[in-house]
């Protein structure tokens, strides 16, 4: 059996054998009766304060890929998959399908970070039919919410909840998506027949303002020489006291 990694889009290598291999999955449903407008809703964890990483972040249920997620020769996508829909289990509460799971993105952090770095693979989910209520541990995860894409952003930008960067650039993503079909179909075949696109980040030496920190992505103008000043195609988030995904290719 090949274990050869899925080709992504960016061009480096999707699973970065320097950091931690990690699993994300985002589980989505339709709108709850009352909906403040279309578009779907997205499961959101408040991480408790206290912990050491992504303390009180609002996230995806997600967590690292432990030894007996490799069981057998299952390779780091198929390792990943089962970690997600374990992540999914301990911190929801939910029984998700695998095969129902569609990949979505990959997020490797810059390598001088000096925090713990995770290679993560991001999974996208419908919320299965008959699901149990979500059901956190009050330790870890503190609190849980179905919202829409558009009002988690809101929140961010009011200082309400505070998101990671992967966490935001991805409900931008998700925003642009009418429905969970809609969003399932834009997932299949990603890696596959179409490649993952990865996000393989670098921090800007060279910013516009002092005000902001701008994280630059595959195909940014500046993303080689982490100039953000340079001219040319953008793909950024630009973070100032308001928060700004920036993507023109």
């Amino acid at each position: 059996m090949s274990h050869r990694s899925p080709q992504g889009l960016g061009g480096a290598p999707l699973w970065d054998p320097t950091a931690i291999p990690a699993a994300t999955v985002i589980v989505v449903r339709e709108p709850s009766r009352g909906a403040r407008r279309d578009g779907l809703e997205v499961l959101m964890l408040r991480r408790d304060s206290s912990l050491s990483f992504a303390a009180g972040a609002w996230v995806f249920p997600g967590g690292r890929i432990d030894p007996e997620d490799l069981a057998g020769d299952a390779g780091p996508e198929a390792a990943a998959r089962v970690a997600a829909v374990r992540e999914a289990a301990e911190e929801a509460g939910l029984g998700l399908e695998p095969d129902l799971l569609r990949r979505w993105s990959h997020w490797t952090p810059h390598p001088d970070s000096p925090r713990r770095r995770f290679s993560t693979a991001f999974f996208v989910a419908p919320l299965p039919s008959g699901a149990a209520e979500v059901r956190i541990d009050d330790q870890e995860i503190r609190e849980h919410r179905w919202l829409q894409p558009s009002e988690v952003l809101e929140a961010r930008d009011a200082g309400e909840v505070v998101l990671a960067p992967p966490t935001y650039v991805t409900l931008v993503q998700l925003a642009e998506h009418g429905d969970v079909a809609a969003l399932m179909d834009a997932a299949e075949g990603r890696g596959v027949d179409r490649p993952i696109e990865h996000f393989s980040t670098r921090y800007a030496t060279r910013t516009e303002s002092e005000d902001e920190i701008v994280g630059l992505y595959h195909g940014d103008a500046g993303y080689d020489t982490a100039d953000a000043t340079v001219e040319g195609p953008r793909h950024r988030l630009r973070m100032g006291p308001t928060w700004r995904y920036e993507r023109d290719l």
